[in-house]
């Protein structure tokens, strides 16, 4: 790749793109060979003047014009050692760059939700990707970075102290304040538009995009939890159904293929609760919430009345925002279960703000950091502890110990 033209390319300079370039232009090395790519010339030298202002002493970005076809992406690809991509619904239009990518041996990043477009794009390109060395990540943002990488985290530790694979990790989100963007609206609004209910099945199935068939355990989720979404779970408190749960599971899963967490490793994530009630009235309501996406007339209805893709909240709201997720790890070993590994994560400020530092952080680590990747479709787990240590280095907070009995 040394005699490609730039290093990082950033297709799309929607909302979460232009956080990402931020990022990229205050953050990353001064000598990163980078451009900005788009289908308008004019949005793109706009976004470019804007940050010469935030460091002027760095070599500022080239201007590409692309199209969304096969034929200007794959002229892109050829460029860069390294394309982001920020152009969403993934499933209606990411195909482009991540083939692009997969056939040029260009490594890819994107931050899509929608495992549907991740297992399609294993199934169709994760030979190619192998077989020209390209390393690609989706979901590396706040979906699915945070859970996958506390997953990771509780693995090692319980590792390190025990000498002992993990049994169970369970994750919850346990605060959030935030607006969701405009692309985040559109992508669930349109959802069940991109793909097939036979997609969206089967790629729900457990481990169904683990390149390793996945454990045969007997599961610990009563028949409570499945009807009314509730769950106690000791050291986190009362759970519930958590809208990205599924999302967020497959890729620990995936990550399970390729690190081995262990023969019983099981993953579930829910969300903070303040008591059994609003639990169970949240299951019930995100539910409802997938009924009227599944249904044209409410969902058309819904789309007239949220924010459009290209905007999010404001600098100012974005500095008020905040999550925090949590987990526990639990070894497997015989006997009475010993000490209980814990992973804390938060960030100050707005899941899109994290979401570019993440891409961001991704990219230089892929280009500088010694990983020793072959070609393939992997996870932000497999970044590992280089990947979590450039986050922490950027404002991210991860804690990790253990409760002792």
């Amino acid at each position: 790749m040394s005699s490609r033209q730039y290093d990082i390319v950033v297709f799309g300079l929607g909302y979460t793109g232009n956080l990402t370039a931020e990022h990229i232009a205050q953050s990353l090395p001064i000598d990163l060979k980078w451009a900005l790519a788009g289908r308008t010339e004019s949005k793109l030298r706009a976004v470019a003047e804007e940050l010469k202002f935030l460091n002027p002493d760095r070599i500022q970005p080239g201007i590409e014009i692309c199209n969304l076809n096969d034929a200007d992406l794959s002229a892109l690809a050829k460029k860069t050692k390294l394309m982001i991509a920020t152009v969403g619904p993934y499933g209606r239009h990411g195909e482009h760059a991540f083939k692009a990518c997969a056939e040029n041996g260009t490594h890819y990043l994107d931050v899509t939700g929608e495992i549907p477009f991740v297992a399609d794009m294993i199934r169709k390109y994760e030979r190619s990707a192998k077989a020209s060395g390209s390393i690609m990540f989706s979901q590396i943002g706040i979906e699915s970075g945070p859970p996958d990488l506390i997953a990771w985290s509780l693995v090692e530790s319980i590792k390190k102290r025990f000498s002992a694979p993990t049994g169970e990790v369970v994750v919850c989100l346990h605060d959030i304040s935030a607006k969701p963007s405009g692309g985040t609206l559109s992508s669930a609004l349109s959802f069940m538009e991109n793909f097939t209910l036979k997609q969206i099945k089967e790629s729900m199935i457990p481990y169904a995009i683990s390149p390793a068939s996945g454990p045969k355990v007997p599961s610990p989720i009563s028949w409570t939890t499945k009807i009314f979404g509730i769950r106690a779970v000791r050291d986190l408190g009362i759970l519930t159904t958590a809208i990205q749960a599924s999302s967020d599971v497959a890729i620990v899963q995936r990550s399970w293929g390729f690190l081995n967490y262990g023969p019983k490793f099981q993953y579930h994530e829910y969300m903070k609760s303040r008591n059994y009630l609003t639990g169970i009235l949240t299951h019930f309501a995100i539910l409802a919430g997938g009924i009227i996406l599944a249904i044209p007339f409410l969902r058309n209805t819904a789309k007239r009345f949220v924010v459009q893709p290209g905007h999010g909240p404001t600098k100012e709201e974005s500095s008020r925002e905040r999550f925090e997720f949590r987990g526990i790890g639990t070894p497997d070993v015989p006997g009475q279960a010993p000490a209980r590994a814990y992973c804390k994560f938060s960030y100050q400020g707005s899941l899109y703000t994290y979401t570019g530092i993440s891409l961001a952080e991704a990219a230089i680590s892929i280009l500088r950091d010694d990983h020793k990747l072959g070609g393939g479709i992997y996870t932000p787990a497999v970044l590992g502890q280089q990947f979590v240590d450039r986050l922490q280095a950027n404002g991210v907070k991860i804690e990790n110990g253990f409760y002792e009995d």
